[in-house]
C-alpha cells in the first residue's frame, strides 16, 4: 500500500477546502479506507474541526518542517475513529519564510510524508488560501489536486492562475501531478446564479467536474464548531449525504485510473 496524496487547493478563501478535506476524508474512513489529513493552513481550521484543541498541538506540521520531532510524533487520532491528522498552528506562517533559504524547498513536504505513505490508503492536504510555498509544497507532494469551487459569482476568478501554478509545478517538480477534479460547493439549487456558475465552469472544465454537488447546508457549517465531521454530527443531513456520494465517486475514479 502506498497512499495516494490528494492536495485540496484553491487560493480563494471560503470555497469549502477545509469542509471538503474533513468530510471527504471522514466519508472514506466510513468506506473502510485508512486516511491521514495534513492541515497545511496556519489557521488550523481542519485541526479544530476534527477536535484537536490548540493546546494539544505542541507537535504539528511546523515541527516537521523545522525538523524538531519525528514524523510519527506529530500524527494524532482525530475525533473520527480511523482518521489521523497532522495538525497546524499559527506557527506554520513562519515555515513560508524559513523554507525560502532551504535547498529543494519545494520538496520539503514530500520528504516529510515519505515514511507515512505505506500506512494509509489516502493522504489529504488542506492548503491555505494562497499560492505560497506551503501550497507549492503540497502540490509537489501530491499525486493529484482536488479543487473546491464555490457556486457563486467570481467562482472562475483565480482558477486560471491555479491551473497555471499546477502546470508550473508539473514542469518543475512533479511531472505526474494531475487534476483530480473540480467540486462545486455551497450550491443552492433555488439560485439561478448557482446554475449559471455551474454551467460556466462546466464549459471550461467539463472532464474534471464531479457529478455530485455540495449543497449549502447548515449542518456543514455547524459541525466544525463541535470538532466533528458532518457524518458524526448529523449523518442524515444533506451535507453528509453529498460528501458520501463524493467519496463513492472519488473511489470510482481511482478504479478508472488503476484500471
Amino acid at each position: 500500500m502506498s497512499a495516494k496524496i490528494v492536495t485540496i487547493a484553491n487560493q480563494k478563501g471560503g470555497v469549502g477546502k477545509t469542509t471538503t478535506a474533513i468530510n471527504l476524508a471522514a466519508a472514506l474512513v466510513g468506506l473502510r479506507k485508512k486516511v491521514l489529513l495534513i492541515d497545511s493552513d496556519p489557521q488550523g481550521n481542519a485541526s479544530s474541526g476534527l477536535g484537536i484543541a490548540v493546546k494539544k498541538r505542541e507537535k504539528n506540521l511546523y515541527s516537521l518542517y523545522s525538523g524538531v520531532c519525528d514524523v510519527s510524533a506529530a500524527v494524532f487520532p482525530s475525533s473520527v475513529p480511523g482518521l489521523d491528522i497532522i495538525p497546524a498552528t499559527i506557527d506554520l506562517v513562519a515555515a513560508e519564510l524559513e523554507l525560502i533559504d532551504q535547498n529543494e524547498r519545494e520538496k520539503s513536504l514530500s520528504r516529510i510524508l515519505a515514511s507515512l505513505r505505506e500506512q494509509y490508503d489516502f493522504i489529504f492536504i488542506d492548503c491555505p488560501p494562497s499560492l505560497g510555498l506551503l501550497t507549492i509544497n503540497a502540490l509537489t507532494a501530491g499525486t493529484s489536486v482536488l479543487i473546491p469551487v464555490q457556486s457563486e459569482y467570481f467562482a472562475m476568478e483565480g482558477l486560471a492562475q491555479l491551473v497555471s501554478t499546477i502546470r508550473s509545478v508539473k514542469r518543475g517538480f512533479n511531472p505526474d501531478l494531475y487534476i483530480e477534479g473540480l467540486l462545486l460547493t455551497m450550491f443552492d439549487k433555488r439560485n439561478r446564479l448557482a446554475h449559471q456558475v455551474g454551467e460556466e465552469i462546466g464549459r471550461h472544465f467539463a472532464p474534471y467536474m464531479f457529478k455530485t454537488l455540495i449543497p449549502r447546508n447548515v449542518k456543514l457549517s455547524e459541525a466544525p464548531s463541535h470538532g466533528r465531521s458532518v457524518h458524526d454530527y448529523d449523518a442524515r443531513s444533506a451535507g453528509a449525504i453529498a460528501y458520501r456520494y463524493v467519496a463513492e465517486e472519488f473511489l470510482r475514479r481511482q478504479e478508472g485510473i488503476s484500471g
